[in-house]
C-alpha cells in the first residue's frame, strides 16, 4: 500500500510539514540522490532480466493470460484509497498477491508493469526514481511476500484454507511494513529527511496500511482458493494435473 498523504502528527516541527506530502511508497523525482537511483536502477533491471528469463522457462506462454489478468486487477485495485486514522489513506500494493498466485518471477514482471504504467501515465512516483519504486515494491514486495507466505503457510496447512489465510496475512503485513522502512533509508541516505523522520512517519503509518494489505489479499485469495485452487502457484496436491503449472526446468 501507499500513503498519499501524512496529517496529525505536531511533533516532527515545520520539517516534518514540509516533507510530508512525499513520505510515501511511490518515490517522487527529485528525492533520491544519484547513488540512491543508480544502486537501485541496476538492482531494478537485474532483477526484470532475470524474471523474464526465468518466467519463459518455466511458464512459456501458459501463464500470460493469468500475468494479464492479475495485473489488470492490481491495477484497478489500487485506484481504490481507503482512509486511516489521521487523515492518511492508503491502497493495495498487491505484491504478496501477485506472488502466492504466480510465483516471484512472473509476480514480480507483474508488478513492474503496474509501477510503470502508474510512473508515466499517472505521475505516481517519478521516472527517475522508477528503480527505487520497483526494488521496494516488487523485490520486497513480491519475492520477500512470497517467500514468507510460502514459509508460513507450508507450516501451518499447506493443504488447507487456515494456511493461506495466516501465511497470506503475515507475508502481505510484513511485505509493506518492510518495504517502507527500506525507502525511508533511501530518503535519509539522499539526505531528503533525517532518518529519524523518515522512519517514524514511513513505519507508524504502514504498520496501520499493512493491515489494510493483508485483508484485502486474503480476501481475494481465500475466494480463488475455494472457487480455481489450481491457478495458485502452489497448488493443493488434489488439484495438480496435466492443466497445471509445469515443473520449472533446470
Amino acid at each position: 500500500m501507499d500513503t498519499v498523504a501524512f496529517t496529525g502528527i505536531l511533533s516532527f516541527g515545520w520539517l516534518y510539514w514540509k516533507i510530508q506530502p512525499h513520505l510515501a511508497m511511490h518515490i517522487p523525482d527529485g528525492f533520491l540522490n544519484l547513488p540512491v537511483i543508480l544502486v537501485t536502477w541496476v538492482i531494478a533491471i537485474g532483477l526484470i532480466a532475470l524474471a523474464i528469463g526465468r518466467s519463459q522457462a518455466e511458464y512459456q506462454e501458459r501463464a500470460v493470460p493469468l500475468m494479464g489478468v492479475c495485473a489488470a486487477f492490481i491495477f484497478a485495485a489500487q485506484m481504490i484509497n481507503f482512509p486511516i486514522p489521521g487523515g492518511t489513506s492508503g491502497h493495495l500494493l498487491g505484491g504478496t498477491l501477485a506472488g502466492a498466485l504466480l510465483g516471484p518471477w512472473a509476480g514480480s514482471l507483474v508488478m513492474v508493469v503496474v509501477f510503470i504504467v502508474q510512473s508515466v501515465l499517472f505521475q505516481d512516483g517519478g521516472l527517475t526514481a522508477l528503480g527505487a519504486n520497483i526494488f521496494n515494491m516488487g523485490l520486497i514486495g513480491t519475492f520477500g511476500g512470497y517467500y514468507l507466505y510460502r514459509t508460513v503457510r507450508f507450516a501451518t496447512g499447506r493443504e488447507t484454507l487456515r494456511g493461506v489465510v495466516i501465511g497470506t496475512a503475515i507475508a502481505a503485513w510484513t511485505s509493506v511494513v518492510v518495504a517502507s522502512v527500506v525507502c525511508a533509508l533511501e530518503l535519509a541516505l539522499s539526505g531528503t529527511v533525517p532518518l529519524t523522520v523518515a522512519f517514524s512517519a514511513m513505519a507508524s503509518w504502514h504498520v496501520l496500511i499493512g493491515i489494510g494489505e493483508a485483508l484485502i489479499t486474503v480476501i481475494a485469495l481465500s475466494f480463488i482458493w475455494r472457487t480455481r485452487p489450481d491457478l495458485f502457484y502452489d497448488p493443493p496436491h488434489k488439484t495438480r494435473s496435466s492443466v497445471s503449472r509445469p515443473l520449472p526446468r533446470y
